[in-house]
């Protein structure tokens, strides 16, 4: 008899960064709930860790896009061709794109360079903007989609994902310290946050551990995975530098982690 699907499960589908790696991928996660499924940034290496994780692009629901930095982005082309090759037509309901106010441009854009080839065809493909000045939300079947602006770029968004029962995931996207974050995080299951540099190499416009961890423990977040992993990262005790300021359960993302909900 097989096992009932958890309320919400998360796959891990890009830790890494813009930096090539044999072991990451770029920004990705796959999130499943209430029957559906929803990609969290699209970076260079989604489509390839999809196919791994044995999940059709027909299968989603929608991709939310947290900014528009190529990490973040790159396999919309590639996921765009593909899903209008669909000569089966496996996809009953259009694909959703959801980003920061400006990306319907951004999506302009794209076509004037590749034409046809990423427009999916009539009825395929449906486009919504989020506010980036404030809290957003939209509801996609049973699934409460919440945003708020981050501090990175000015499309720059994070989500939160609440199924029908009441458990939540919330995703950073890239950040610097953010109050409108720990505000969306709060009380969330699960915080998937970026922490692109270890401690002493910090970036502007993101975390290290120890900041990923304070906006945690303000959040009273039930668990923390930190991702985003630049090379410097690698080298470092990233665990240890975060446990400076976040003492609850700790993940560090790998591509194809899985961790379900409850």
């Amino acid at each position: 008899m097989a096992e009932p699907r958890p309320d919400l499960e998360v796959v891990v589908l890009g830790s890494g960064t813009c930096v090539p790696s044999r072991e990451r991928s770029s920004c990705a996660l796959l999130v499943r709930t209430a029957g559906r499924s929803f990609l969290l940034d699209a970076g260079p290496g989604t489509l390839r860790r999809l196919a791994e994780a044995e999940v059709a692009i027909d299968d989603l629901t929608a991709v939310l896009v947290s900014h528009l930095h190529p990490d973040h982005t790159a396999d919309l082309v590639p996921l765009l061709f593909a899903t209008k090759y669909d000569p089966e037509g496996r996809r009953t309901d259009p694909l959703l794109l959801v980003g920061g106010r400006g990306f319907a441009d951004f999506y302009a854009r794209l076509k004037g360079a590749y034409g046809e080839w990423i427009d999916p065809g009539r009825g395929r493909l449906e486009i919504r903007e989020v506010a980036v000045e404030g809290p957003d939300a939209l509801r996609l079947g049973g699934v409460e989609v919440r945003t708020a602006p981050t501090v990175h770029t000015p499309q720059s968004v994070a989500f939160r994902l609440e199924s029908p029962a009441g458990h939540s995931l919330v995703y950073s996207g890239d950040t610097d310290w953010a109050e409108p974050l720990v505000q969306l995080a709060e009380g969330t299951d699960l915080l998937v946050c970026e922490a692109a540099f270890p401690e002493g190499r910090k970036v502007q416009g993101h975390l290290t551990p120890a900041l990923a961890g304070r906006i945690a423990a303000r959040a009273g977040v039930r668990r923390l995975m930190l991702t985003h992993f630049y090379p410097a990262c690698e080298a470092a005790d990233i665990a240890a530098q975060c446990r400076r300021s976040w003492a609850g359960p700790l993940l560090l993302a790998r591509d194809l982690l899985r961790v379900s909900l409850p």
